[in-house]
């Protein structure tokens, strides 16, 4: 039987409440597994797991209720091991890291800011700063909106500005946020959004970091932002040293199936 990861914790952690349930159906009993200093948060791995509302629940909510007692690295949905040894064997493996990651999260949880252009707005401002779009733009007018070849040359010079735009403004959210966090985590590129980005905050500066968010909103009301969390610091959990490649537990590759 293959087993499923939740999370890290000290070895310390308080145990779990009792009857917490797991991921599968019927849910799969939560347990906890030791090595040194460190401890992991398991169950049984259910067969043809998938990330139905139901299942994706149950991981969040065996992390809510083991982050309840103290710190906990938490693993992404989906994290599988071949078995109890292998998982002991990477506590003990990377320990020094793992107790790293823990003192430098506890206390902390992760925000996720995306932002996106409001599509009217950004053009205002394109046709604001560019007096070449501008010019363009008013000759089409005037000869009853242009060539096409004029057409083609205006649209392709306002959507370089647009682009340009979008790179200056994610610079720009990044910016005005990370003052009042501790970490942040660029994340991946998505269709949509300009910027994708998660912070690391203190728990007690959690009213701070919301209200810088409104800060920039105001200071950018061509910018859509919306902001996700508290969240488990999913983004700050850092693979170990010689992390191999393949790992999607987000810090800790113990094989998957």
């Amino acid at each position: 039987m293959s087993t499923y990861v939740y999370g890290i914790t000290a070895g310390s952690h308080p145990s779990l409440p009792e009857g917490i349930a797991g991921v599968g159906e019927p849910p799969r009993e939560v347990r906890i597994l030791k090595a040194g200093d460190l401890a992991a948060v398991v169950s049984d791995a259910p067969e043809g797991l998938r990330p139905k509302r139901r299942e994706l629940l149950a991981h969040q909510n065996v992390l809510s209720e083991a982050g309840a007692g103290g710190c906990v690295l938490p693993m992404r949905f989906g994290s599988v091991a071949p078995d109890d040894a292998s998982v002991t064997g990477v506590l003990a493996e990377r320990a020094d890291h793992y107790t790293e990651r823990l003192a430098a999260l506890d206390g902390r949880v992760e925000y996720n800011v995306k932002a996106n252009h409001v599509e009217e707005a950004v053009l205002h401002h394109v046709m604001a700063d560019n007096p070449e779009i501008r010019a363009l733009a008013e000759s089409n007018r005037q000869s009853g909106g242009g060539s096409y070849e004029t057409k083609i040359q205006l649209g392709e010079m306002v959507a370089a500005a647009v682009q340009r735009k979008e790179a200056e403004d994610a610079v720009a959210v990044e910016r005005a946020l990370e003052p009042v966090a501790d970490a942040v985590s660029v994340g991946p590129e998505s269709t949509g959004w300009l910027a994708n980005v998660s912070y690391l905050v203190k728990q007690d500066a959690a009213e701070e970091f919301l209200a810088a968010v409104e800060r920039a909103r105001k200071d950018m009301p061509h910018l859509e932002v919306r902001v996700n969390g508290p969240l488990p610091p999913y983004s700050f959990v850092e693979p170990g040293p010689a992390e191999p490649a393949g790992t999607a537990a987000g810090g800790m590759d113990v094989g998957t199936e």
